[in-house]
C-alpha cells in the first residue's frame, strides 16, 4: 500500500479512516495519540486540548464516562493534506443510558502523515437499549460488520 502521507488519494484517505477509527476504538489513549504531532491543536465540543498530554488526559476523561463505547468513521472528503470524516459511535453512562454520538471531523496533517489539528462537532442522542446498532465485541469493528451508509446513518 502506498504511504498514508499527504496529498491524500482515495485509497489512502480511507485507510487513514480506518485506522483512526480501529485507535478510537481501541480505547487507549496513549495508542490514539501517537497519530497526532506533539503540538496538535482538537476542538471537541466545548473543550481545545493542545498537545499530546492534554490529548491523553482529554481521551481519559472520555471514555471512563462512555462505557461500552464502539465507533463507526466514513471518509466523506478529502483534498491534499486534509482529510473530512462523518462519524457515529454508542455507548452509556454509568446509570446505563445508552447514546448514539453524531458528527464530522475535519483533520489536518503534516507531511509525515501525523494530524496537527483536529475539530469536531458532536450531537448526542438517547437511545433505547435496544435501538443500538453496534453490535461487535469491544474494540475494532470487524471488517463484515456494515458501515454508517449501510446502517442507514
Amino acid at each position: 500500500m502506498t504511504p498514508l502521507v499527504p496529498p491524500f488519494t482515495l485509497e489512502t484517505a480511507t485507510a487513514k479512516v480506518r485506522m483512526a477509527e480501529d485507535g478510537w476504538n481501541s480505547r487507549d489513549p496513549e495508542r490514539v495519540t501517537k497519530v497526532y504531532t506533539e503540538d496538535s491543536r482538537w476542538r471537541n465540543r466545548t473543550e481545545f486540548p493542545v498537545g499530546r498530554q492534554e490529548i491523553v488526559a482529554f481521551l481519559t476523561r472520555k471514555w471512563n464516562k462512555e462505557r461500552d463505547y464502539r465507533l463507526i468513521k466514513e471518509l466523506w472528503a478529502f483534498d491534499g493534506d486534509r482529510i473530512a470524516v462523518r462519524f457515529a459511535y454508542e455507548w452509556r453512562d454509568d446509570s446505563g443510558q445508552w447514546f448514539r454520538s453524531y458528527g464530522n471531523e475535519n483533520w489536518e496533517f503534516d507531511a509525515a502523515g501525523l494530524m496537527r489539528r483536529r475539530f469536531a462537532s458532536i450531537n448526542d442522542l438517547p437511545i433505547a437499549e435496544s435501538e443500538r446498532k453496534f453490535h461487535w465485541p469491544l474494540g475494532r469493528r470487524p471488517d463484515d460488520h456494515p458501515g454508517l451508509s449501510n446502517l442507514g446513518l
